[in-house]
């Protein structure tokens, strides 16, 4: 196995730009996902002002905002964080669905990193434990992810 080559990227953030996008919908429980995004990028070396921060109304309009900040070239890797919570209808099903779909999408077609954060949860308790609580919180884990993920599209790129 010493002739194989192995490849995987870093956690350090030192010269690179981050975007995050974040829903105002449960805006109470998303803010903490972008304190642990934002958190865990500066804690790996990211300089404030290397990280724009961009809120929109729900997580339908992630996707869209995504594309935006793809297309202008300006970041490594994007972020996007939301929060959604099944109610009494399907209403549930086709944003959850069409958000992750159209993050997906951004991804794939600017060849961009998007570390994933959008919770999609049974209930607000759900919610909140992936927020900061038991679970930990998933937006420090989906900045992590674009973090190494934005260091091994460069060394792949080299």
């Amino acid at each position: 196995m010493s002739g194989i080559r192995e490849i995987e990227g870093s956690f350090d953030g030192g010269t690179r730009r981050f975007g995050i996008v974040a829903s105002r919908f449960n805006g109470r429980l998303v803010e903490l996902l972008v304190d642990g995004a934002v958190d865990c990028l500066q804690r790996h070396g990211v300089e404030e002002s290397a990280i724009t921060i961009v809120r929109v109304p729900g997580a339908w309009e992630i996707p869209y905002a995504l594309g935006q900040l793809a297309a202008a070239g300006d970041f490594d890797a994007l972020v996007a964080l939301g929060v959604v919570i099944r109610g009494e209808t399907p209403h549930f099903d086709y944003v959850c669905g069409g958000a992750a779909s159209g993050i997906a999408e951004v991804s794939h077609e600017h060849r961009l990193p998007i570390g994933f954060g959008l919770l999609t949860c049974d209930t607000s308790g759900q919610a909140a434990e992936r927020c900061g609580g038991k679970a930990g919180n998933k937006g420090w884990e989906a900045a992590l992810a674009a973090l190494e993920m934005a260091d091994l599209g460069a060394r792949l790129r080299s």
